[in-house]
């Protein structure tokens, strides 16, 4: 009797990965006496928290050993040539697996015991989360003085007073968000003005944010964390964002100043305590008339290639665009040169009726000049703006 062999078992087929829910994206320069410890942290926080999660560790050109010293306290390694913060962050993003994406940084300034804070928000329904230093904690020295009461505040105001976003801390360097609001952000900073990017975004998306307190350390390494450089990249962000405060208020006021200065001086000069204020200063208020109005316009074509390109939640433009159209500028253009034009009329006629002898008529002829200039101005630009807005508006 043969004895048939029983038949080898059928391999089961090994469970698929378990997706991540949370991915703990740390951008990473030369980093490599803290990125160990950072990495080591995150895993422990999520673990912790029972959290399904990776961490993420973007190299980002680094000449030091980060990247193996990442990879040796078990984070997953992704290189991204494109040197600066937010190329960092945007690889990161691209390269994570996770719902929830944890940003923080890899120079040990911020305690991951507190990375439920950031989860949890967006697991009840928000839809990114800030970490605030300003209402969490600064440990002495982990900030310059001139950052911590000058310059982040003064960044921070800045946005908060040009885009209304609720917020206590720009600059904090650890915050969350989620994967589908990230599809709706239009990101694409480099450098350190990325992080204020992320926030004018979020305006523009209509996130649902909140902010939670952290805790700020000191660098380990002790060497210095921000440079005047850096500020004024965020600074330089906000206000490029801003074109209220770029351009349309200066504007506005350099016309206004301009425009009183030459009528308070029409009639004739005019004294101010010791001074003798004359028709020298119309000149004057003719080139911040002019200088202020061209400011304004570039205001004016800032915000409208915003609105169309959709980069900017703006009442006022929309309003303007619903009653601007093409004739009305050149008619509002061609009113002010022809209001100048007749002004020139009026001294060549006294001119003549004078007996076409010495003529000195520099007050109306400057004030003259400087209408037919705005009024110019106020044309090309009326042809320029129906050209920049091109098809979005049922006007031409």
């Amino acid at each position: 009797m043969s004895v048939r062999p029983a038949p080898a078992p059928e391999a089961l087929p090994s469970p698929a990965p378990v997706a991540p829910e949370v991915s703990v994206v740390v951008p990473c320069r030369n980093e490599a006496a803290t990125v160990g410890d950072v990495v080591r942290a995150a895993l422990e926080a999520l673990e912790a928290c029972g959290y399904a999660g990776e961490v993420l560790v973007v190299d980002n050109d680094s000449e030091d050993g980060s990247a193996a010293a990442a990879a040796e306290a078990g984070a997953r390694v992704v290189r991204q040539p494109i040197r600066g913060y937010g190329a960092a962050c945007l690889g990161g993003f691209e390269a994570a697996r996770g719902r929830i994406l944890v940003l923080v940084d890899g120079d040990g300034t911020y305690d991951l015991g507190t990375l439920h804070r950031f989860v949890e928000p967006l697991r009840a329904g928000y839809e990114m989360v800030l970490g605030t230093r300003r209402n969490g904690e600064i440990l002495p020295g982990a900030m310059k003085g001139a950052h911590r009461h000058l310059l982040e505040p003064l960044q921070t105001h800045l946005l908060r007073s040009a885009f209304g976003l609720r917020v206590s801390d720009i600059r904090c360097g650890m915050r969350a968000v989620t994967r589908e609001a990230l599809g709706r952000l239009r990101l694409g900073a480099t450098g350190m003005e990325f992080a204020s990017e992320m926030l004018v975004e979020a305006v523009r998306a209509g996130l649902d944010v909140v902010e939670v307190p952290v805790s700020f350390h000191p660098r380990p390494t002790g060497e210095p964390r921000r440079t005047v450089g850096d500020g004024w990249r965020v600074a330089r962000q906000v206000l490029l964002l801003s074109p209220t405060r770029l351009y349309l208020a200066p504007g506005l006021v350099l016309l206004a100043v301009g425009m009183l200065l030459e009528l308070a001086l029409l009639p004739g000069p005019v004294r101010v305590g010791r001074f003798h204020v004359d028709y020298h200063f119309m000149f004057v208020g003719s080139a911040l008339a002019i200088l202020g109005l061209q400011l304004m316009l570039l205001g004016v074509y800032a915000k409208t290639y915003g609105l169309v390109h959709d980069r900017l939640v703006d009442r006022w433009i929309a309003r303007f665009h619903l009653h601007y159209s093409l004739e009305r500028g050149v008619a509002l253009g061609a009113g002010l040169f022809g209001l100048g034009l007749a002004v020139n009329v009026w001294i060549l006629a006294g001119w003549v009726a004078a007996g076409q002898g010495v003529l000195f008529a520099v007050r109306p002829a400057v004030l003259a000049l400087t209408l037919m200039v705005l009024g110019a101005e106020v044309v090309f630009a009326a042809f320029f703006l129906s050209l920049l807005r091109g098809s979005e508006f049922s006007r031409v």
